[in-house]
């Protein structure tokens, strides 16, 4: 197995020991000595490849469908009974003691610690200056990463560039977002000067420098800047490492269907993507056995239970055009009682499919960057510039793939024309959702393009400005009073 994907008894160790406030996340007296852990190239990898194993956890990957999609129009989570944590994303009632958010905020500033623990050691250790400079590049990716998610979730955060100790972690304070994105860009700037790509297997899935341009460019477009994500953007595309891949097979899309094969991890068009192995090894996946339907047991997965959640709202299928064969892949509308034949409508997302080892164990990796997300940036940016034919050439690009048609078929019956800024504005939007649904990237779009209210209003939706960002976690007030709270207001139902 490769080894960014082990995940044994001696990372968690690296996790509990490097946890290192009470700010960041609570750890045990007990840890070992640092000094000792520090001392050879292996123990560095060892401790990058924890860093890596933050992005496994259920705060910042298992769980980033409810952050990302619930609060959308693509989907709704649980709401029966006592479980409503899912349902305050989806209607707009987050409480401070949420327990999804401060999963997320724990996870990744332990994440954060942990990457700023691996650049400050290797200042003075022993290995070899390129890969010395590689893994401190690897770790600013990492650093940026989970920084962009939690300000585009909390808004001010507290910006992480050194460990900290406990005593001087309850004097941090929240930065102004624009001082985050600042550092984000600085850290993506000095990471794409990563590899390419890696020859070595043990290797594969780790940052590279198409995914430091690649989120550079995202920042830059979640910042409003469409001149500067262009140019990061447009180097992904011409550096000509990621390709979309091709249907084989006329009237099908069976190109985009590759690409979510679990078998078919980090392929040509994945740009990263947190890696997940199934076996035993508590390194899988569970969106599988998670969003399928409740009791529908193995007539839809076959092994492990059905978790009944993120449902694609009503409405999400009729998203797609008639003649999409990206809609019966992504979601159903129901499935077949195999011992009755009986059809049981039930909406579920199918995106993410394979024969789990167990329940939640399965081999689907999450999919943060692939190219058709960069293709449609750019078209994006395009759009901005006024060069619509060519903004419309790269939308099309994914839409032809999704009708059952080359990338490159200029023409074809699916291509959509070059109209007016507005439309084709609207046509991306469309586009980006249909590409990539369920892949958490609508909740944010609609924010960042300023479409949020207007969109979501639109399907009876109660919300407002103020809950574009997520109340600061309780816990994290409690243990550091001077950090402020966000004004998150709740909309009369």
């Amino acid at each position: 197995m490769k080894k960014i994907l082990q995940l044994g008894s001696m990372v968690f160790i690296f996790l509990i020991i490097y946890s290192c406030s009470d700010f960041l996340d609570l750890a045990p007296k007990d840890r070992l000595s640092e000094e000792v852990y520090y001392e050879t190239p292996e123990q560095l990898k060892f401790a990058l490849n924890g860093a890596y194993s933050i992005l496994r956890s259920n705060g910042v990957t298992k769980n980033w469908f409810i952050m990302s999609e619930i609060p959308s129009d693509n989907t709704y989570g649980q709401s029966s009974g006592t479980i409503t944590d899912r349902d305050e994303f989806d209607r707009f009632y987050l409480r401070s003691l949420n327990p999804y958010l401060s999963g997320f905020w724990d996870n990744a500033y332990s994440g954060i610690n942990q990457a700023n623990k691996i650049i400050e050691e290797l200042i003075d250790s022993d290995v070899e200056e390129s890969l010395k400079n590689r893994y401190a590049l690897e770790a600013k990716f990492l650093r940026a990463f989970l920084h962009f998610n939690l300000v585009r979730i909390f808004g001010d955060v507290p910006l992480m560039t050194k460990t900290v100790t406990i005593a001087e972690s309850y004097n941090v304070l929240r930065t102004n977002k624009n001082e985050v994105y600042a550092q984000i860009i600085a850290d993506l700037t000095d990471a794409a000067a990563l590899p390419k790509s890696y020859s070595s297997q043990e290797d594969i899935g780790r940052a590279t420098s198409g995914a430091a341009k690649a989120l550079l460019g995202k920042v830059y477009l979640t910042m409003g800047d469409y001149a500067k994500a262009a140019v990061p953007l447009k180097e992904v595309i011409d550096s000509k490492q990621y390709r979309l891949i091709e249907n084989n097979t006329p009237g099908t899309c069976d190109g985009f269907e590759k690409y979510f094969d679990p078998n078919n991890h980090n392929n040509e068009e994945a740009i990263f993507e947190a890696q997940f192995k199934k076996g035993g090894f508590g390194t899988g996946s569970g969106w599988v056995n998670q969003f399928s339907p409740g009791a529908s047991g193995d007539n839809v997965v076959a092994v492990g239970g059905s978790g009944d959640d993120n449902i694609p709202e009503e409405g999400m299928w009729e998203s797609w055009d008639e003649g999409d064969f990206r809609r019966d892949f992504s979601m159903a509308l129901g499935y077949t009682n195999k011992k009755t034949g009986q059809w049981v409508a039930a909406r579920h997302v199918r995106k993410y499919r394979d024969i789990p080892y167990a329940n939640g164990d399965a081999n689907n990796n999450w999919p943060f960057l692939r190219y058709a997300d960069v293709l449609l940036m750019y078209a994006e940016c395009l759009i901005q510039s006024g060069d619509l034919t060519s903004a419309a050439e790269y939308i099309n690009q994914t839409r032809r793939r999704g009708f059952g048609y080359q990338s490159t078929e200029v023409g074809s019956p699916a291509d959509i024309p070059a109209v007016s800024k507005d439309q084709l504005f609207l046509a991306v939007e469309k586009e980006r959702r249909n590409e990539l649904a369920f892949e958490g990237h609508r909740w944010f779009d609609l924010v960042r393009t300023g479409r949020a209210l207007t969109v979501l209003r639109a399907t009876g939706k109660k919300l407002n400005e103020t809950n574009f960002i997520a109340p600061i976690p309780q816990n994290q007030v409690d243990v550091n009073p001077n950090i402020e709270q966000n004004d998150y207001r709740i909309e009369p139902k």
